[in-house]
């Protein structure tokens, strides 16, 4: 058999076990892997960095599915290639990462064939796909981060990091807009490791792409400052050999590749047909596909002889290669920068610095305080010294979030050794990006209002999905933003922050719950954390009066007391923490026994025991009241039926902070009251 022979032999391989995986499942996208065969196996035999026997090796190229509907093409590739399986303690399993048992439970209960390509469940994936964009905007922080790794750790004569990160990206990634924040963002920066593929097949879902979606994505790609590459025919190996080359040539800014491909491609079906993209052939149609690519008709399932040696022979030859190259260079390296080395070491496993907590501060009580963003900025400072690769930004707000590393520079076009990351007004790719970065093993953060969580939503349920230990932080957390209005203060931003599984919402009290805060947000290994913060001062609160700030480590803890059995109990959460403490004291003043509890973080404290949690929420005292400015939905599970809320049940109102705390009931005259007709209520 010829070479090409074989290589076509490779590249219907691919084709026909994604049309048995999806006709056995009855479910799934056969046409998009058919016509992207040879676009994905001419990268992965001729240019990918990737040694299959070391899918975790650190400077390997990342290879991301950005159209995640198209995962049989990945879990094909990586059937064939011969990747190994990761286990959770990041060792390196002699079993294939996706079995020819795995092709054939493609979608099915448990799976490592999932429809969509999931981070932690199949290695050799690097990243959660299928919501269009968005691996596309990974892929942003994984190229950044490369960058970053080289700037940090690279020394002469030690190239540790250059590696390079390809995405494969169709119509529907280019018609969200994160993907158009994203591909802003690298234009800017000059991202020269970045090449995206973009699979022009004119199809999508409703028919054609002219009913909705006829711009010039070139030209578009080229005002953001990125080279565009064009081959007309995704079956040319050559032409494809040629674009991919040029890429890592011709350095200086992201490539956009720009392929024509037919979907489903080889199918006697009309070619293009929305049929082909979202939906099994059936039987007869994959029949006529098989034969026209010369295949046995009522083969299932079939990897002819030689197919996966010829990945062998090239991908893994070229990777093994260059993998064992580069643990021998990092040997040396560990002699020469054995601190560096540590590091490096310390980040794969997503360890901590020694020391990384020494300068956290302590800050003493004072009545009139500091808004909680004014102290996160000086912890996440002090932290930063002891966490070299702890970096981040705003979007386009960093006078606002104090989130500036101020020992560090900027991350800028063609320099990206600074950590500080200027995102621009681009919520959602931020958090995307933010992502791309946590995934690369860089600890990262990005920041904005609370009110624009909401543009960034979508990127931070993937970090909850992927279990990555991304950092979202969020200032102006209330109505407490004043004049600025309804459109700029939260109110259900916080219930939907908590409503994500795996998600850790953190919304402290004082200057010292934010020190705790970011003490617990530098331990996590696999939950990302929404750290929520004040505009406005809140009182430090004097803690050799109080319970000790560590409580927030629990999740909620115990703040205030009364000498016995309290009458009722009040939660706090953030800016109203205080308002309970000076509410417990004008009840205590009125005979009224009060017990003041802490809660920044729902999800701490039900990782709690339950003696633990009853110790907290005294079983026995059914009055409670919660005190929080946001949407009471969700804390009825915290007061029970005979509890009440101050929240928020409407939007919120332009007006001085003062006026608003009168006009919602954020009040201690308010709390008193309520309280008292609480107690009431819970002894009917």
């Amino acid at each position: 058999m010829t070479t090409d022979t074989l290589d076509t032999q490779c590249i219907n391989t691919l084709r026909t076990l994604a049309m048995d995986a999806v006709e056995k499942a009855h479910s799934g996208h056969p046409g998009a892997p058919m016509a992207l065969a040879p676009v994905a196996y001419q990268l992965w035999q001729q240019e990918l960095r990737y040694d299959p026997a070391s899918p975790s090796w650190p400077n390997r190229d990342r290879f991301i599915l950005s159209n995640g509907h198209a995962s049989m093409l990945l879990y094909g590739l990586l059937h064939l290639a011969g990747v190994r399986r990761v286990n959770r303690d990041s060792g390196v399993e002699d079993v294939p990462a996706v079995s020819m048992e795995d092709l054939q439970k493609f979608r099915q209960l448990d799976s490592v064939t999932p429809g969509h390509p999931e981070y932690r469940w199949t290695s050799g994936v690097e990243t959660t796909t299928g919501p269009l964009g968005q691996g596309v905007a990974n892929s942003v922080g994984m190229a950044i981060a490369s960058r970053w790794l080289a700037s940090h750790f690279n020394r002469p004569g030690f190239t540790l990091f250059d590696y390079d990160v390809w995405a494969i990206c169709g119509d529907g990634d280019m018609m969200e807009g994160v993907a158009s924040e994203a591909a802003s963002t690298a234009g800017h920066l000059q991202l020269p490791n970045l090449c995206w593929i973009y699979d022009a097949n004119r199809i999508s879902i409703d028919g054609s792409t002219d009913l909705a979606f006829t711009e010039d994505v070139g030209r578009r790609f080229e005002a953001y400052g990125w080279r565009v590459l064009h081959v007309a025919d995704a079956n040319d190996l050559k032409a494809l050999e040629g674009a991919y080359r040029s890429f890592k040539e011709q350095r200086g800014k992201p490539t956009l590749i720009v392929v024509r491909s037919h979907i489903g491609f080889g199918a006697p079906k009309k070619q293009g047909t929305a049929s082909a993209h979202g939906e099994p052939l059936g039987a007869e149609e994959i029949k006529g596909a098989k034969k026209a690519y010369g295949w046995p008709e009522d083969a299932q399932f079939l990897v002819p002889d030689g197919v996966r040696e010829r990945f062998q022979e090239r991908m893994g030859a070229r990777g093994k290669q260059l993998r064992e190259a580069w643990e021998k260079t990092l040997g040396e390296y560990r002699k020469q920068h054995p601190e560096l080395a540590d590091q490096l070491d310390r980040m794969q496993r997503f360890a901590l610095p020694e020391g990384w907590d020494k300068e956290l501060p302590s800050f003493p009580a004072d009545a009139k305080g500091l808004a909680t963003r004014e102290s996160s900025g000086k912890v996440l400072n002090a932290l930063a010294k002891n966490y070299p690769w702890l970096v981040g930004g705003s979007a386009d707000l960093n006078p606002s979030t104090k989130t500036y590393i101020t020992t560090s520079g900027p991350m800028k076009p063609g320099d990206l050794a600074g950590r500080n990351i200027h995102f621009g007004v681009r919520e959602h790719a931020m958090g995307s990006i933010v992502n791309g970065l946590a995934l690369s093993k860089v600890r990262p953060y990005g920041a904005t209002f609370l009110i624009f969580s909401d543009y960034q939503r979508p990127a931070i349920r993937l970090s909850a999905i992927m279990e990555v230990p991304a950092i979202h932080i969020f200032t102006h957390d209330s109505i407490g933003l004043g004049e600025d209005g309804p459109t700029h203060q939260p109110v259900e931003q916080l219930s939907g922050l908590r409503s994500i599984p795996g998600l850790i919402v953190l919304r402290p009290a004082d200057a010292n719950e934010v020190t705790e805060a970011w003490r617990v947000i530098a331990q996590q290994t696999h939950h990302p954390v929404a750290l929520v913060l004040t505009r406005q001062a809140v009182p430090t609160l004097d803690r050799t009066k109080y319970a000790p700030a560590s409580g927030l480590a629990k999740g909620a803890y115990v703040l205030a007391d009364s000498e016995k059995e309290p009458d009722v109990i009040l939660i706090g959460t953030g800016s109203e923490v205080s308002l309970c403490l000076e509410a417990a004291e004008k009840l205590k003043a009125e005979g009224v026994k009060a017990r003041v509890v802490s809660m920044p973080s729902w999800e701490l404290f039900e990782q709690q025991d339950e003696s633990y949690k009853d110790s907290v929420l005294l079983p026995s005292v059914r009055a409670r009241v919660a005190v929080e400015q946001a949407a009471a939905f969700g804390w009825e599970r915290w007061v029970g039926l005979s509890g009440s809320v101050i929240g928020m049940r409407t939007f919120g109102a332009s007006a001085p902070l003062k006026s608003l705390l009168q006009k919602f009931g954020f009040t201690v005259d308010n709390v008193v009251k309520v309280a008292k007709e609480t107690i009431a209520k819970a002894r009917r």
